[in-house]
């Protein structure tokens, strides 16, 4: 039997969301058994409310009047909803890091997230988003800022690196973060850990 006290519940969680808002199933557990998350959402996606991104990645749409279309989903918000749908943790690797960072404007052609979960790869319209395992040290229990740092200076490398580069990343830290990063990265590979040693300084 469908529930309109389900639905609504839903429906408001949702439009009191920001538009742009990616969901999954699980975002709604405390209201609702699965079946019914399930059955409202597809009616939410048939009137329009919300649109169905890939199998249960859901979007609070942003419509554009001038273009007269909707925005395109943000593809590290939907890597995000994976990652708390699945448990994991995650955080965007390398190239996708230095771009996150500002250190690099180069658009990933492919965002690729390291993650303590296994090896996925999804895809929807022409967007590739793809989560490589990777060691537990380098993203579990770290500060968001630390991990996505490491993940930036493997992109550099350690041949890369250069003062130039740990100015970069040393002006972009506050003390707060620099003491944080410093103790995240105690158990991290030998350079990893010098190189922030050096940016910590």
């Amino acid at each position: 039997m469908y529930n309109d006290t389900y639905h609504e519940k839903i429906r408001e969680r949702i439009t009191t969301s920001k538009r742009g808002t990616i969901f999954v199933i699980s975002d709604f557990a405390d209201i609702s058994p699965t079946p019914t998350i399930k059955k409202v959402l597809s009616r939410l996606v048939q009137d329009k409310t919300i649109r169905r991104i890939m199998r249960g990645i859901y979007e609070y749409p942003i419509y554009n009047a001038f273009l007269d279309e909707y925005i395109a989903p943000s593809p590290h918000e939907i890597a995000k909803a994976l990652a708390r749908n699945f448990g994991w943790t995650i955080v965007p690797y390398e190239d996708a890091a230095l771009n996150m960072l500002g250190i690099s404007t180069q658009v990933p052609a492919s965002w690729t997230y390291a993650s303590d979960g296994p090896y996925k790869k999804y895809a929807y319209g022409n967007v590739t988003i793809q989560f490589k395992h990777t060691s537990n040290k380098d993203i579990t229990n770290l500060s968001a800022k630390s991990a996505l740092i490491i993940q930036a200076l493997k992109a550099i490398g350690r041949d890369n690196m250069n003062d130039t580069f740990i100015k970069q990343f040393s002006d972009m830290l506050t003390l707060n973060e620099k003491e944080s990063l410093l103790e995240d990265t105690k158990r991290s590979s030998a350079w990893i850990s010098g190189t922030i040693r050096k940016i910590c300084a």
